[in-house]
């Protein structure tokens, strides 16, 4: 694994747990920044993949987008397309004014996080390992 693939790894990690820590307090007013956090977990690990795959791709915030690029060259991945959509508004929308997450979305978006993760992780080699909360 290249030091560039570990660094993204490294950074979808940082995602992960941040997700992982905001969710445990069950504060309303983090959960918004719960699924951002989970959004990002995601697309730093399709990024990854990419880097690993030597697939260019533009610095863009689209799930979809990253899926898309890697399903040219392997199809394999295409099931997790809409667990992708689900996160993917989060990338932008869910930190302006005038849309707010609640508990059963941020908990859905964990859960659609925890899905992605572990199938990425799988498709790096990496071992499904579990966040450690501090």
């Amino acid at each position: 694994m290249t030091e560039l693939v570990k660094e993204w790894v490294k950074k979808a990690e940082g995602d992960y747990r941040l997700a992982i820590l905001g969710i445990k307090n069950q504060d309303p007013a983090i959960f918004d920044g719960v699924c951002f956090h989970c959004q990002q977990c995601a697309e730093k690990y399709l990024k990854a993949l990419l880097v690993r795959e030597q697939i260019h791709f533009e610095k863009k915030h689209d799930l979809i987008y990253c899926l898309n690029l890697l399903v040219e060259n392997d199809s394999f991945l295409e099931f997790i397309r809409e667990e992708l959509r689900l996160l993917n508004d989060y990338a932008v929308d869910i930190r302006y004014p005038g849309d707010h997450a609640d508990l059963p979305e941020a908990l859905e978006a964990i859960k659609t996080m925890k899905t992605v993760r572990k199938i990425l992780r799988s498709q790096l080699g990496l071992s499904i390992k579990k966040a450690r909360a501090r």
